[in-house]
């Protein structure tokens, strides 16, 4: 009976700790995954206060007016070192560093380092020298500590007409947020951090390795996905390797395409112009885009992880911030948003030689070429437009449709050369 008895009391006294095990268990697993919950919390909030710095505001440094060339090329004037006149630099996120002329290096007597780096354009390449540790100033801003790459600029300032001291590019973009405005060409830089953008606009998230790259959709052929450097140094609308052009097939088969020149680092190439029927950068879509299909045999649009090239003449539609610090660029469209683009062909191709506008290159059995016109004409007018300056001859060109006339100086004498302009579309 005892051991019975002792056997029941032992047995209730076994049942009582089970079930009060039993019911603090229950309680720690109900309440394990809240515990845990509340760790996790507090070690992501730490990692978070420890590996996360406080957002920055970007702030105001500086804002003054550049000039906006032929294609919608951006031109600063900056003054180099203690040299007290201003030269000339295009702005151009196409670019990797920052360069200076070699015969503007001369003209100031400043010493070049040679080197055996090689800079690839789109027309060859070049050897570089370089110039060290230098100042460049605009209004209320002041760069300093800058490594100028040296190359042979004259090509460019063939092509706009105005002297090119230089190209400002990823050395100075990397270190401010730009802010383009193409309404009153303004430029403001403003330091790294930050920054409201205005309501109306789209932010680009672009992939940026020196230059940025941003994924657009072209729809011609067919709907095709691809990469393509955004360079508001290029004087173009949209330029695809040839190589992305046979592998992909993005242009309709059969559409006519029509050769000119183009021009860039190491010179001049031949390229097709055409058009490509639809391009959708961000939510932006625009229609019948002209479109230049040229050889890249320097590979300077990292083919194929890059297709080609959206320039110039497509993004000075839009008012622009650059924010590389935050892997930002803002699109906010302009008043230029609704422009037409620039369908005229005539097969000319101008450029400034010795203080005129000259025809260096005429495209075989173009209007132009049938009209006439040679190679090495001076053209003094285009339609009602007389002038001597070459930005504003291109555009009297590039936007005159139907029936033209051309004056030019062959010879020491006048001439007049009347033609119908082609068309891309």
């Amino acid at each position: 009976m005892g051991d019975v008895l002792l056997s029941n009391q032992t047995t209730v006294m076994l049942v009582t700790i089970n079930e009060t095990r039993m019911f603090f268990g229950s309680i720690v697993r109900s309440l394990l995954p809240l515990c845990l919950w509340g760790l996790s919390v507090f070690l992501i909030l730490e990692a978070d206060a420890q590996t996360i710095p406080p957002r920055i505001n970007a702030r105001m440094i500086s804002s003054f007016s550049f000039k906006q060339l032929y294609g919608g090329g951006i031109l600063l004037r900056g003054k180099l070192g203690n040299y007290p006149d201003s030269l000339n630099f295009i702005l151009d996120t196409g670019s990797g560093g920052i360069s200076l002329d070699s015969a503007t290096a001369a003209d100031l007597k400043i010493g070049v380092v040679p080197s055996d780096i090689t800079i690839n354009g789109i027309a060859g390449s070049t050897k570089a020298g370089f110039i060290y540790s230098q100042q460049l100033r605009f209004p209320g801003l002041t760069l300093d500590s800058l490594d100028f790459y040296v190359t042979d600029y004259r090509i460019l300032t063939s092509f706009y007409g105005e002297k090119v001291n230089g190209i400002i590019g990823y050395t100075v973009l990397k270190n401010y947020v730009v802010d383009l405005d193409y309404d009153s060409s303004m430029i403001s830089f403003y330091s790294k951090g930050t920054l409201k953008y205005p309501e109306g606009g789209f932010i680009l998230k672009p992939y940026i390795n020196f230059q940025p790259f941003q994924h657009a959709i072209l729809d011609d052929a067919r709907k095709i996905q691809s990469n393509f450097m955004f360079d508001i140094g290029a004087n173009i609308c949209l330029m695809i390797s040839s190589n992305f052009d046979t592998d992909s097939t993005p242009i309709r088969i059969g559409r006519k395409r029509f050769v000119k020149e183009a021009e860039g680092v190491g010179g001049k190439i031949a390229i097709q112009t055409t058009v490509v029927r639809k391009l959708k950068l961000g939510p932006y879509r625009f229609r019948n885009v002209p479109v230049c299909v040229f050889d890249d045999a320097y590979n300077v649009t990292s083919y194929p992880y890059c297709s080609g090239i959206i320039g110039n003449d497509l993004l000075r539609r839009f008012n622009i911030i650059l924010n590389y610090g935050n892997r930002e660029i803002f699109l906010k469209p302009n008043s230029h948003f609704e422009d037409s683009f620039d369908y005229s062909f005539t097969g000319i191709d101008l450029y400034f030689v010795e203080g005129a506008s000259v025809i260096e290159y005429i495209t075989a059995g173009s209007p132009a070429e049938k009209a006439g016109l040679k190679e090495g004409d001076t053209v003094i007018g285009v339609n009602h437009t007389f002038s001597q300056s070459l930005s504003v001859l291109k555009d009297a060109l590039m936007k005159t449709t139907g029936n033209i006339k051309v004056f030019v100086l062959r010879a020491g004498a006048v001439m007049e050369f009347q033609f119908k302009a082609g068309s891309i579309l």
